[in-house]
């Protein structure tokens, strides 16, 4: 089945699957693929969120 016509994405966690859709145009199929697997839970994305933010805070300066 056709990935765009609804059909299951393999290599996604489960329930990531619109998250790799909405990063795969800007970012790439792989780096896409490893950020919507890296956040299964709410507690891994949260940290995934607060790193980022440190990230972006620090190359402000």
């Amino acid at each position: 089945m056709p990935k765009g016509k609804g059909g299951h994405i393999r290599g996604i966690v489960a329930g990531r699957g619109k998250v790799y859709e909405a990063l795969k145009g800007r970012l790439g199929k792989t780096r896409a693929a490893k950020i919507a697997n890296a956040g299964q839970t709410k507690t891994d994305r949260s940290r995934m969120a607060k790193k980022a933010a440190r990230t972006r805070q620090r190359r402000a300066d």
